[in-house]
């Protein structure tokens, strides 16, 4: 079999009508994928953030192709293409709607192994959980989050807490650059400034931030899928630690599964010197949620024709 690198698997720009809004996407398809791994980048950055631009080993999108995985990073609702439609991407419902129909509309009838399975960073935990907790959740294999959390870090509580209050935008790019790209020793040298990873931010994400500590804990409470939540070991935002970990855990009260991990980094995980160790811990946790799911569509009597002979007593 000829070894397939991360080289291989180029990803391609693809854009899909959703009822009449553009939806856009970098895709890296499997030619018969165990799964489809669907990415939801965080707050003013695009999808570009799970390719690691120049730098393919660090690559969400090569890493998961060359395993197996279709993967399929979406520009979420007010960002790429449907950026010039903010009118119907201002609500939650609407974005959990497009969502839903870009990854319909972009797989088609493209195979999807053993179903989706949903990933997301900062912001992009928003949209992810509202997609796990709707009546479409149940069709998802399972859920990794990261870069969000239960509670603030205490400097970042103290700058951002006044202006969330107020509703006024973020402070100064400088202090806020500095709690989400905080340690650069962690970081490919000039990753953050590589063509199409920052952009602005979506008109709506204000009001996201304000409600996140309330609509969270909610939310989580109706995911009814597997879930595993990822802390960076050197996280600027968010609450870290075993704390971190154990009170978001916590919550997701109705879900079957729920894993936690420290991972080596800082908050963008998928930017990071560290980034192809957490996608394969991501990667490896799919391929679990893809086995559970076979098992449960098997059923009790197929499970039974393969298990191994009794041995007697």
């Amino acid at each position: 079999m000829r070894h397939v690198s991360t080289a291989d698997a180029e990803p391609s720009r693809r854009v899909v009508d959703v009822g009449g809004v553009p939806m856009s996407a970098l895709v890296a398809e499997a030619p018969r994928p165990r799964a489809v791994v669907v990415a939801l980048h965080g707050g003013a950055t695009s999808a570009a953030y799970f390719d690691a631009p120049n730098r393919p080993r660090l690559s969400l999108l090569r890493t998961g192709a060359a395993l197996g995985f279709t993967v399929l990073a979406l520009d979420r609702p007010g960002y790429g293409a449907s950026a010039a439609h903010p009118d119907r991407t201002a609500t939650a419902e609407a974005r959990t709607r497009l969502a839903f129909g870009a990854v319909d509309g972009l797989l088609a009838s493209r195979p999807r192994g053993a179903g989706v399975f949903l990933m997301a960073h900062s912001l992009g935990c928003e949209l992810a959980l509202r997609m796990a907790a709707s009546g479409r959740g149940g069709e998802l294999l399972g859920l990794e989050i990261s870069g969000t959390g239960r509670h603030y870090q205490p400097r970042a509580a103290q700058l951002l807490g006044s202006r969330l209050r107020d509703a006024s935008p973020p402070g100064p790019a400088g202090t806020v650059r500095d709690l989400v790209w905080g340690g650069a020793h962690l970081y490919p040298e000039g990753i953050a400034g590589e063509a199409g990873i920052l952009v602005p931010g979506a008109a709506h994400e204000g009001t996201a931030v304000r409600s996140w500590p309330r609509d969270f804990p909610a939310l989580a409470a109706r995911v009814r899928i597997p879930v595993r939540y990822t802390v960076a070991e050197h996280e600027g935002v968010w609450r870290a630690g075993r704390a971190g970990l154990a009170e978001v855990a916590a919550m997701f009260t109705s879900s079957p599964r729920v894993e936690t991990g420290e991972q080596a980094g800082g908050h963008n995980l998928s930017l990071g010197l560290s980034a192809r160790a957490y996608h394969l811990r991501v990667l490896a946790f799919a391929e679990e949620c893809a086995l559970a799911r076979e098992r449960q569509s098997a059923g009790p009597a197929e499970e039974d024709a393969n298990a191994e002979p009794a041995i007697p007593p």
